[in-house]
């Protein structure tokens, strides 16, 4: 039995690849660790975080998951609609996981701001997930 927080993470990351509303934007580029060089606009897989929170009989817990938008066009324009185009493929997204039970995920709030190089925009994309273990 894989962690939820993987399982999660794979299952994001195929419905990322195949979503017609983000593929014309990134063309399939979702990374956990981007390639050097990198093409803009991409996506890539932020920190996740476990929060155990049993019930009787049941095994399971939150899962926050942040992902991250990146782009070098002009403005905020172009990492805008990657940002929007995640939230809504992921938010209420019905994922099967190979082992445990996603119960939901939810888009919590998205952050978009300058990078410190002056060239890059970037996106900060929040999602919490509720998990049953087997």
């Amino acid at each position: 039995m894989a962690s939820p927080e993987w399982e999660l993470q794979v299952a994001i990351v195929a419905r990322l690849k195949a979503d017609a509303a983000l593929t014309p934007l990134i063309s399939g580029r979702v990374y956990d660790q981007p390639p050097s060089p990198v093409t803009f606009p991409y996506v890539t897989i932020g920190e996740a975080q476990f929060l155990r929170d049993d019930a009787t009989c049941v095994s399971g817990g939150e899962i926050y998951v942040t992902m991250h938008g990146w782009s070098q066009a002009v403005g905020f324009p172009e990492v805008k609609r990657v940002a929007d185009a995640m939230a809504n493929s992921l938010h209420l997204a019905p994922l099967t996981l190979a082992t445990n039970r996603l119960i939901s995920i939810m888009h919590r709030q998205t952050r978009v701001f300058h990078d410190p190089d002056g060239l890059t925009s970037h996106a900060v994309i929040d999602f919490v997930a509720n998990v049953e273990k087997p």
